[in-house]
């Protein structure tokens, strides 16, 4: 089929690429994703399996090839894993190019064999210490152990990992040698992220911000670390570290919003649970796909939205992090709603 719409933007960047977030829950509380008691949303605000299903399938349409489903935490949705069989049709079928998964990896171990049949053949996997006292401080109560057993699942059926770590100056920075070495010798890439300033209740990122600029520095004090010019469809640079493993294949990615803006490349949109569409994770532009779906039985609400969220997509995101010795070419800006909610 061809497609119903030419999804390019006004800087002339194709948009191939969308998360989609089918839950604001999650079974963690990291510090810096959201408050210790967090507030859901009530069911009847999330778009239905039905509605993710058939917004899923028109972006296919219009040229998205690949998807990637978010949280919250993905896998704590019931029937999940019935919509990830559906939506693997269209990989199996050849129309969407790669669905992916980002998960906290604490219901990974069940849910493995079910996404390797889906034709997920990648998973990252956020896991931000690999010191169960320090990943149960962060993550407010959570059992490394479980996702440990969890990417040894997923490995099992087929499936690449890439480890997502938040640099947290005060919690793991120096642990994060240690974490790339574990990652690489097992045949998994890792990235390291910088803290994002989404959700104005979260409190004390300011102190835990450390730019990925000075982590390069310190490990390329002891190891040779050569950048590559690899790329995956997302927003890391990556990098080959010869002495944990690089040379076979592993990389160590980084994902610098606000050190090192890697806008000029960005081909990826953000749908949130609720059919919210933000052209940039960094601005609180959006479109209301939601209602396009309920309102309408058919595209025309869907193809009038999408070209409006087109002309709001920005050349750059506004970030920023006070006091962090940013000096950034934008207006300092952090959007009020959480990670959660966004879709990571």
């Amino acid at each position: 089929m061809s497609p119903r719409l030419q999804l390019i933007d006004g800087f002339g960047r194709r948009l191939s690429y969308v998360r989609l977030s089918v839950t604001d829950r999650c079974d963690l509380r990291c510090t810096y994703c959201m408050s210790e008691h967090q507030t859901f949303l009530p069911r009847k605000d999330l778009l239905s399996f039905d509605e993710l299903e058939r917004l899923s399938l028109f972006l296919i349409d219009s040229g998205v090839e690949r998807l990637r489903l978010t949280g919250g935490e993905p896998l704590v949705r019931k029937g999940i894993l019935g919509f990830i069989a559906r939506l693997g049709e269209q990989v199996h079928q050849g129309r969407l190019k790669e669905l992916t998964l980002t998960t906290n990896g604490t219901l990974l171990a069940g849910a493995a064999p079910a996404l390797a049949q889906a034709g997920i053949r990648r998973i990252n996997v956020s896991c931000d210490s690999l010191k169960p006292e320090v990943y149960r401080h962060i993550t407010r109560g959570g059992d490394l152990g479980k996702v440990l057993a969890g990417i040894e699942a997923a490995q099992d059926a087929g499936i690449r990992i890439k480890l997502n770590v938040v640099a947290l100056a005060q919690d793991n920075r120096a642990e994060l040698p240690e974490i790339i070495a574990f990652a690489n010798a097992r045949g998994m890439d890792v990235s390291l992220i910088e803290t994002m300033p989404l959700g104005d209740e979260i409190s004390g990122r300011e102190a835990q911000f450390v730019s990925l600029k000075d982590v390069l520095a310190d490990l390329r004090s002891f190891w040779h670390v050569e950048g590559v010019p690899d790329a995956t469809g997302g927003p890391a640079r990556y990098y080959r570290v010869a002495e944990t493993g690089g040379q076979n294949g592993t990389r160590l990615g980084l994902i610098t919003p606000l050190s090192d803006n890697f806008c000029d490349t960005c081909n990826r949109v953000r749908i949130t649970c609720t059919g919210q569409l933000y052209m940039c994770l960094g601005q609180d532009d959006h479109v209301d796909l939601r209602s396009a779906l309920r309102n309408a039985p058919g595209d025309e609400g869907l193809c009038r939205a999408l070209e409006q969220a087109l002309a709001l997509k920005p050349k750059a995101h506004d970030f920023f992090i006070g006091n962090a010795g940013l000096a950034l070419p934008v207006r300092p800006h952090s959007p009020a709603r959480t990670m959660s909610l966004t879709g990571g």
